[in-house]
């Protein structure tokens, strides 16, 4: 490289690695605290506090209908406000603490009468979920204003991505300890009362480590893009029109919701593990209650595990390349080419599944599957800041939080879809939480037909095929990979005249 490339690439570095790694490091809280709802409510909801299964449907639908209006409503909030603490930071700041308390309190699992308790949890929830998009939305859109360059800004998306998702692991560590360990400490012989206790003890460790990561960011990370109030003249369009009229960010959006069955696999891998497979000594009619509870239950914190373990080589796996390939490939290549890769394994798996109902021939498939789940992940959102880039230059305007804001709510959107979709199953081939885990019986995968345990491995195998297939088609109308480099450097002339201030 050349003394003058060298010069221009210092002058063009904002960011030092501590300071990259402190976003990170937030970034791994927040995936703790994210994963213990996400991967874990609709187990707690239905098999644990065994709420009815169509409350459980209709909360998430109806939860997310309201995210529609509450993310980015606080997109609009966050982009309009400029505080003497920053643009981004204060939320992370006064939003982890009240977090913190709704997740303990969404595991609590208050002896209430059902009515009372579906009230308690719906309330607890639909709250969660609101306190979360408070600061989730701030947080995604910090890479925008720590720094001007979009090379750096990717660095810090797809290594705090990654480390986000080294965070949601976390979780499912914990469930796999607590699983072997706690048996040997706790009474067994009532499996709700035990799963409740298992349940409030994960979220409790999971919320105070989890915490304690994120709201450091709000010290070590600068806010240097400082970008001028501007006022919306007569005539031009409004916050949400300059959205959903821009292309390209409307086709990550849809790449974003028909990815929704993504979200299966690690969402659905717990009620898998409870009605598909069972690893372990045989079930005899003579053991007691409390020696078969903690067979099953050792058995589905072993086979949560695989399908977590399978998840970190294959979807961290890829988040570890993908600072190299954002570089060398077009991000829309990327998705396609690994979408397609997923769906064909996926094929595979449902084809072993089916034929074997081997759980061990299946791990090979099920890593190559999760490829597209970390590339999504860390790509998604670096596509919506290159559709913001394109946006300013075209509108003045820079919608930096309502843009985070449409990848919070295509989050949320896919773990509602993958809880229904869960739920729905249950429903489909009749499968009642009350009768497989209840106080004076517990049942294992073993119980279940051969047709109700391939059903739910179907949840994890060819419906998130499906739905790689479908999310890589609007990724060939997507155009904006061949423009950057001239974006980029038009936005840079154009920023030179409008007031945006960059600090060092």
């Amino acid at each position: 490289m050349s003394k003058e490339k060298v010069k221009e690439k210092m002058q063009n570095t904002f960011l030092s690695k501590k300071e990259l790694w402190a976003f990170a490091i937030g970034g791994a809280g927040q995936g703790m605290i994210y994963a213990m709802m996400s991967s874990y409510i609709s187990d707690y909801y239905v098999n644990v506090l065994q709420l009815p299964l169509m409350f459980v449907l209709l909360l998430m639908l109806l939860a997310r209908v309201w995210d529609a209006i509450n993310d980015p409503l606080m997109g609009i909030i966050v982009d309009k406000r400029q505080t003497k603490r920053g643009k981004m930071k204060p939320y992370i700041l006064y939003a982890t603490m009240p977090i913190a308390i709704f997740t303990v309190l969404m595991y609590l699992s208050p002896d209430l009468p059902k009515t009372y308790l579906i009230i308690y949890s719906a309330i607890v929830y639909v709250g969660w979920g609101m306190l979360y998009t408070m600061a989730d939305v701030p947080f995604w859109g910090l890479p925008n204003i720590l720094t001007p360059n979009s090379e750096e800004r990717s660095q810090v998306l797809s290594i705090g991505k990654t480390v986000n998702g080294v965070g949601s692991a976390i979780p499912e560590v914990l469930f796999l300890v607590c699983g072997l360990l706690l048996p040997k400490f706790l009474d067994t012989s009532d499996p709700l009362a035990f799963n409740k206790q298992k349940y409030l003890i994960i979220a409790v460790i999971t919320v105070v480590l989890g915490s304690v990561l994120y709201i450091r960011t709000y010290f070590k990370v600068k806010e240097r893009v400082i970008i001028p109030p501007k006022k919306r003249e007569p005539g031009q369009p409004l916050t949400i029109k300059r959205i959903f009229t821009c292309k390209p960010l409307m086709l990550v959006i849809a790449m974003g919701v028909l990815s929704s069955g993504r979200y299966m696999v690690q969402a659905a891998a717990l009620h898998v593990a409870r009605y598909a497979f069972y690893i372990g000594p045989e079930l005899t009619a003579d053991m007691s209650l409390a020696e078969r509870t903690a067979l099953i239950d050792a058995s589905v914190s072993s086979i949560k595990t695989i399908f977590q373990v399978c998840a970190i080589v294959g979807m961290f796996g890829a988040m570890l390349f993908m600072p190299a390939l954002m570089k060398k490939f077009k991000y829309s290549k990327i998705v396609i080419f690994t979408c397609l890769l997923g769906f064909g394994a996926s094929i595979f798996t449902t084809l072993i599944g089916w034929f074997t109902n081997n759980l061990y021939a299946c791990i090979p498939f099920i890593i190559i599957s999760c490829i597209p789940l970390g590339v999504i992940n860390v790509i998604s959102i670096a596509m919506i800041c290159d559709c913001l880039d394109y946006m300013e230059l075209k509108t003045g305007f820079r919608d930096n939080a309502l843009g985070a804001a449409c990848q919070g709510f295509v989050n949320k959107l896919g773990n509602a879809f993958a809880t229904c979709g869960i739920v729905l199953m249950y429903m489909f081939i009749d499968i009642d939480p009350a009768q497989m885990l209840s106080s004076t019986a517990v049942m294992a995968a073993t119980d279940l037909t051969r047709t109700q345990n391939f059903a739910m491995f179907s949840l994890v195998s060819i419906v998130p095929g499906v739905s790689m297939l479908l999310c890589a088609l609007p990724m060939f109308f997507y155009k904006i990979d061949d423009m950057k480099p001239q974006i980029q450097k038009e936005l840079a002339e154009k920023r030179k005249t409008s007031g945006v201030k960059i600090e060092n």
